[in-house]
């Protein structure tokens, strides 16, 4: 028993330096502008690459057809998350978009 302790207490250890570490040694210096605009592009494409395949693949065959409809409906999601930047507008549109796709087709 005192052998499974020392793997999860050794492996949250493990876990935890790399992501403390940074952050401590880092929180009393400033980044450059170029690194921050950088960062700033982290974001946007992970929620892109997140996205991607849920939008434009059903099973495993890429869809871009009026078919398909996560992408229909990621449509005026997009279009009002552009022009409102509000995520709850943007969500109650996406989630409406789902749902009357959805009848219609």
């Amino acid at each position: 028993m005192d052998y499974i302790w020392q793997v999860i207490i050794g492996a949250a250890i493990v876990t935890y330096l790399p992501r403390m570490l940074p952050l401590v040694l880092g929180s009393k210096r400033q980044l450059p502008d170029p690194v921050l605009q950088w960062l700033g592009f982290i974001p946007p494409a992970v929620l892109a690459a997140l996205l991607a395949p849920s939008l434009f693949m059903s099973g495993q065959q890429l869809n871009i057809s009026l078919d398909n409809t996560n992408l229909l409906a990621a449509v005026p999601c997009f279009l009002v998350a552009v022009l409102t930047r509000s995520m709850v507008w943007t969500l109650i549109i996406g989630m409406a978009s789902v749902v009357l796709l959805g009848r219609w087709f």
